[in-house]
């Protein structure tokens, strides 16, 4: 059931709109952040890269247009080709140019790219329930699940592991 906000004061948050607004922000940004350096540390990528081997590992062939990766990540068509450049020059990804059209290229998960998302992905989901799922029981951790997945761009598709 979706809740209307108070249309006495629509330029302004105050109270438990305010606390859960900032709640939000502050909590992602941390966490995302601690995630990064962990993956950073313990294998070379940051959570951005993690994010799009797991992307590739997820879709048909390993591959994706750029294009489709773009929209995923949710990175400009340049912030995309830098963070795919340098993957490959990583060695954990390959660009693919599509035979029936120029104009599309494909990036695909070479096999040093999966073993390196498969070990980062203990670290990873180790985080995320020391960071993230430890503050909430069994319970709770349901009921997030179905609150947050309420909100614009939350689909439920998808692991944030290859295992």
């Amino acid at each position: 059931m979706l809740r209307f906000v108070s249309t006495t004061s629509p330029a302004r948050l105050e109270g438990a709109e305010l606390a859960a607004w900032r709640g939000y922000l502050q909590s992602h940004a941390s966490i995302v952040r601690a995630l990064d350096a962990e993956l950073v540390a313990a294998h070379g990528i940051t959570a951005r890269d993690y994010e799009v081997l797991l992307y590739l590992a997820q879709a048909p062939d390993r591959r994706l247009a750029m294009s489709a990766l773009a929209d995923r990540t949710m990175l400009t068509r340049s912030g995309i080709t830098r963070l795919v450049d340098g993957l490959v020059a990583g060695g954990l990804l390959d660009r693919v140019s599509c035979p029936d059209d120029a104009r599309v290229s494909y990036a695909r998960l070479t096999d040093a790219g999966y073993d390196k998302l498969r070990q980062a992905g203990r670290t990873h989901a180790k985080g995320i329930r020391r960071l993230f799922l430890a503050h909430f029981d069994d319970e709770e951790v349901e009921e997030l699940a179905s609150l947050l997945g309420r909100l614009p761009g939350a689909g439920s598709e998808g692991a944030c592991t290859v295992e």
